[in-house]
Order: C-alpha cells, then structure tokens, then sequence
C-alpha cells in the first residue's frame, strides 16, 4: 500500500477582522502511512485597540506577600504596562479598608519603591498602587498584602527526661511545651533550640531569628527535636518560640539533660577451675560511675545472670544468686542495667546494637554419653551402619563401642559386627545380602572416658533403628503423557508404572512429579507428589500452564535405590486476541485501530513487551507482516493504521496477530482469529 500525503497549512487569524488577513501559505510534504492536517494562526496587524492606562504588572512585595515582617518598612516592586506611563500613585490601607497611609504621587515611571511604611501595629495591610498616563488618566489598581508583626510569643519551656538518657535512648527526642496564651497575629513558625555545657545560651544571635536558626520549623505542633547524641554529663537546652515573623520569647527557658553512655562494670564469683560434680552457685556484683544503681525515676536498675543464652535470672539493684543444677559445658553471661538504661546484654534497643556482655565457662558433668544412629542410611551405600556419640563432659572413650543386629521381635541374643570407633563416630558394615530375608533391629554402645556406658536401638529423631534384608532393591520408572501439544489454558494428564527388581509392580511408592517450565515462567518449577498403587500404577492432572518439561521421581530410600523417569517436553501454544475498529476503512480517511492482547496467565511479560507481529493478506494469498509492535506490561497492544493506497478499494482484506516464540516466553507461537475489513 503507498503512502498517503501529509499538509501544513499556514493561515492568519484575525479577533474581529478576518477581512484584513494576508495570504495563505501552504505546503506539503510526504509521510508514509499516516495523515494529518495542522493549523497554525498568525496575528494579524491592528487586531487590538488602544485604551486607558492599564494597572501595574506583577507586584510583587521583598520577601513574599505571604510572609510576615519583624520591621514596618516594605520594599514593592512591579512591571509597568507598554502604554505611556508618566506618575505612580500608591497608599497604605488597615486590615479593614480605612486608609491608613495617604495617597502619595511619584512623578515619573517609576516600577519600585525602596520604603513604604505601615503603622507600627500588627495587622496585614493593603497596598494599592496606580499608574497615570500622559493625558492624566489614571488606570486600575494593584494590591499586594503588607504582612507586619512585632509581638514577641509567650515563652516555650523544654520538657525534661525522667532521669538519666543512657546510650540506648539515643537519639533522644527533646519535647517542647508550647507557650500558653494567644498566638502573635503570624502566629508561630516554630522552635529555635540552643544546647550547650554551660547555662544560658540563646538560640537566636539578633532580634530576629533567621531561617538557619529556627531547629523545628513547621509551626507550634513541631515540637520534637531528635538529638542524635551528647557528651557524658550535663547539658543544658535553651528554648525559645518563633513567631511568623521571625521575632523570638522574650527570653528563653532552660533546662538540663544529664547523661551517661557507660555500662556498669560487673564482676562473677564462684566459678570453680575445673569440672564441678554437682550443683554451682553464681553471684554477680555490679557498680556504676554516673546515674548510678539505685533508682532516679529513670529505667529500674538490675542486675543478670544468664546461663546457655536462656531467661536471664535478675534481681533490682547491684546484686543477683543463679544455682546452675544440670550437667553440661555451660556459658554463663553476666551484665547490669544502671539508672540511665545502660546494659551489655548483647540485645537491640532503638535501633542500638547493645554491647555483649562478658561469659565465663561453667563445667557440670553428671550425665552418660548421648548415642543415637543416623536419621538415615546413605542412598549410596545402605549397608554402612553409622551412629554418633557425644559426650559433651568428659569425652568418648575411642577405645570402646560396638553396633550388633539381631531379627526384630526376637530374643535373640546380639550378634556383633566389627565396629571402628572414631572419635564420636561408630562405624560397621552390614552383609544384609548374606542374611535370611526378613527385618532386623540394630544396636549401638559406646563408653566416655569417666567408664559411663550407653546403649541405643533408636535412629537420630527417635525412629526405631531396623532394616529389611536384602537392601537396595533396583527401580525403573515408566512415564508417559496424553497430550505433549497443549492450547493455551488446557491441562493433560501424565503418569505411569512403578516396577521393582525386573517386572514387580511397586505400590506404595512416593511419586515426585516435577514440572520445569520453559524460561520466564512463573515458577520456575512445579511439584507434586504422587503415590502408586497396588499394580504401580501412578498418575496425575497436570494444571494449565506454560511449555515445561516433565519428570517422574522415586527417591531413594533404604530398600530403593531410586530412578527417574525419560523427560518428556509439553509444549503450549500461547494465545493472543484482535479486535479492530471498523470494518470498512476508507482509502485517505481515518485510521482503523488495532487492539489486541496476549495472554498472559503463568509468565510475565517480557521487560521489554511482547512481540506482536500484525500481518493481512487477501484472498488466495499468503500472510504477509505489516508492522511488528510490543505489547505492555499487562499484554494490551494497539496500532492505527491508515488505507492511502487506491488500489485498497473494492478489497476485502483479512488481518491477524501473531505472537512468535520469543526469549524469555514460555509459550510456542499463537495466532488471532482473522478480523475482515473492506477498503472504501
């Protein structure tokens, strides 16, 4: 189809006088598959009249007509207007509309005055400012507010703490009590905070507060100040209130804020130099230097004893007795609180990683060792028998230990396997192949070196320790699908045969089914599990989704050793829809606009679109792609599209979108239905 042509027209626009307009200028350039027509207006000469003097432009007052001024001396300023400006007239109005300042004359075009003064009381005023022409006409006004305020706020008093700020209370929040009374007429800006070792310091260094020294600064609700730290000691807050204006209290209100960021300094007693045999008791001391370990209406004082990072035994004061009864290498950590909140019990408070506090080590041995087999046999060689002993006192005796079998339910006696000890390791191997099929119960014992014995039948966890002779039983998995070309949201079912040894069927056994699903979809993976049936049989729907490759799983066990079915791929076509906005599109005329969406269930679409490739053809003819276009985040495209070639009349042309396989789209190729349009 060729391309459509592209004008610009220039033509003058007159307000009122279209008959005095110029020429018309118009030129045309061409541009493929699109038109459009574009205006332009040009003024034409003598369209505006000429009137009185017009009033001043952008008055404007030094510092902003919305601020409020600590003196009665204004600056204004304005642009005057193009026509003739030959005197300025200005006065001063109350609050109310009574003049307050007479009308005074400057007797040329002037655009400023350097000083207007209001009466020395607060209020908002009104300037009005006129200009006059050569012929003495005298044009509207401009207004501008004349903010003035004085008066000083009442005094804004610093709340203090309730005793000592300790290190964790950092930073601090500084409360101010708002001045009590009326407001001044600007009201309050904020707080303006000085904090010093010394007392006395005023906020502000003039009359007037400047912007830098206001600390809270968005009105009398901003009244808390983050400290972010102090010196150890006294230091003293001084507060003053700011009014609009700027004008600070009278005098500023002080007050003191005594910290201390040290620990208290604790010392343990009655740890023994060795192995105690029976219960020990602790007693740690404490002291501080600065708030102190007696209450001052701050945090209560305390002192701790916390054995094996457990609950913390504590008593209020510079004190604390913990007996530790069982047997055990134990870690005894010991700390204080003082009246500021300082601890070094390795916690977190605000925000504030506590220092650790200092542990001694505590040894109680009253116990035999501790055995148990392991939680589970290793899939690559079932037949090694291993159980771990620990002694956490004295130690394992690595000359001494043996693992024996017996049949399960019987009572026989034990029969020994050669065992090798290794450190806390027991280690045999059992001929399981060499025995009567059946199940057997094994047993473990070791020694420490103080001569405790222990002797377990159990695994890690407290299952039983048996096994069922012969191990290691071979598996195959077989696995097939319904359907391995899926439409867009369908599913299809997958499943299978267990077999052990040669052709048994295998009930019972734990399917794991695991969908891995093409690159971009979401998840990743899938998986289910399934069990076989009395013939081995297993099986399962698999849900919608994207393409994905297909795996069946028996895990090893202690009688299996596992095997896993031929990937098997499914692929899914994905699926996009078109809508288009007319039937008929005429040659020249409005574009037809294309809309569409691909859909986008289990996969997100690409960060940069979707590819959407729009094509048409006619009648007997292949497709053929027009435009290749990018979709949104959520799949919607849209394209217009404008019939510029004659030949496109009388035809009746079929269009389609089509989303092609793409980097990151777990989805095979999708077409839309077939949209008809007729060219006019």
């Amino acid at each position: 189809m060729s391309a459509p042509a592209f004008w610009t027209a220039t033509f003058c626009l007159c307000m009122g006088a279209a008959k005095r307009c110029g020429a018309v200028v118009a030129t045309a350039a061409l541009v493929v598959a699109t038109a459009a027509f574009m205006l332009v207006a040009v003024p034409c000469a003598g369209a505006l009249g000429v009137g009185a003097v017009s009033q001043p432009l952008e008055l404007q007052v030094d510092g902003g007509e919305e601020s409020w001024h600590a003196r009665n001396d204004f600056a204004v300023s304005w642009t005057n207007p193009p026509e003739q400006v030959t005197a300025v007239r200005y006065r001063v109005l109350y609050p109310d509309g009574e003049v307050a300042v007479p009308e005074r004359t400057l007797d040329w075009a002037a655009t400023w005055i350097s000083r207007v003064s209001v009466p020395p009381v607060p209020g908002a005023y009104t300037i009005e400012v006129r200009l006059v022409d050569g012929s003495g006409a005298v044009g509207p006004p401009a207004t501008a507010k004349l903010r003035f305020d004085d008066a000083p706020p009442r005094e804004a008093t610093p709340i203090p703490p309730d005793g000592w700020i300790g290190r964790t209370a950092f930073p601090y929040e500084l409360r101010i009590a708002h001045p009590q009374g009326p407001e001044p007429l600007s009201g309050i800006r904020g707080y303006a905070v000085a904090i010093g070792r010394a007392p006395g310091a005023d906020p502000c260094a003039g009359e007037v507060c400047g912007a830098g020294e206001i600390d809270l600064p968005e009105g009398a609700g901003d009244d808390a100040l983050p400290i972010g730290g102090l010196p150890e000691g006294p230091s003293y807050v001084s507060v003053v209130a700011v009014s609009g204006s700027g004008v600070p209290s009278t005098r500023p209100e002080t007050d003191v804020l005594w910290v201390d960021e040290t620990d208290p300094q604790v010392d343990l007693e009655g740890i023994p130099g060795g192995w105690a045999r029976g219960p020990v008791t602790l007693t740690a001391r404490a002291s501080d230097g600065g708030a102190g370990m007696a209450p001052n209406g701050g945090p209560a004082p305390y002192t701790a004893i916390r054995v094996d990072g457990g609950s913390a035994t504590l008593a209020g004061g510079d004190a604390v007795t913990a007996t530790v009864i069982s047997s055990g290498v134990h870690s005894i950590a010991y700390y204080a609180r003082d009246a500021a909140g300082n601890v070094a019990d390795g916690g977190n408070a605000n925000g504030i990683a506590n220092r650790p506090p200092p542990t001694a080590t505590l040894r109680i041995d009253r116990e035999p060792p501790e055995l148990a087999f392991a939680a589970g046999q290793d899939p690559s060689d079932p037949e090694r028998i291993e159980a771990g002993a620990a002694d956490r006192l004295s130690g394992i005796d690595p000359t001494r230990g043996s693992i024996a079998f017996r049949r399960a339910g019987s009572s026989e006696r034990f029969a020994a396997l050669p065992t090798e000890t290794d450190g806390g390791r027991l280690r045999a191997r059992w001929s399981s192949g060499a025995l009567p099929p059946g199940e057997y119960e094994l047993r473990a014992t070791a020694y420490d070196l103080a001569g405790n014995a222990a002797s377990t039948t159990s695994r890690t966890g407290g299952a039983p320790m048996r096994l069922r002779a012969p191990l290691q039983v071979p598996v195959r998995v077989l696995a097939t699908s319904g359907r391995r070309a899926l439409r867009y949201g369908r599913g299809t079912w997958f499943g299978g045969r267990l077999l052990a040894a040669r052709r048994t069927p295998l009930p019972g056994a734990a399917v794991r089914i695991l969908e891995r699903f093409a690159s971009g979809g979401v998840p990743a993976e899938r998986a289910t599990t399934v069990y076989s049936d009395q013939q081995g049989r297993f099986g399962t729907r698999l849900e919608p989704g994207p393409s994905r490759v297909v795996t069946a799983t028996v895990e090893r066990t202690r009688t299996l050793r596992g095997a896993e079915s031929e990937p098997l791929r499914i692929d899914v076509r994905g699926r996009v829809g078109l809508r288009v906005s007319a039937r008929m599109a005429r040659v020249g005329g409005r574009p037809l606009v294309f809309r569409g969406r691909v859909a986008v269930s289990g996969a997100p679409i690409p960060a940069d679109g979707k590819v959407v490739q729009l094509q048409f053809r006619l009648p007997g003819l292949p497709w053929r792609e027009f435009r290749t276009i990018r979709t949104d985040a959520a799949g919607r495209f849209r394209y217009a599209y404008r019939f510029a070639d004659d030949d496109s009349r009388g035809a009746r042309f079929q269009f389609r979108a089509l989303a092609p396989t793409q980097s990151g789209w777990p989805y095979g190729p999708a077409a839309s239905s077939s949209v008809f349009v007729l060219g006019r």
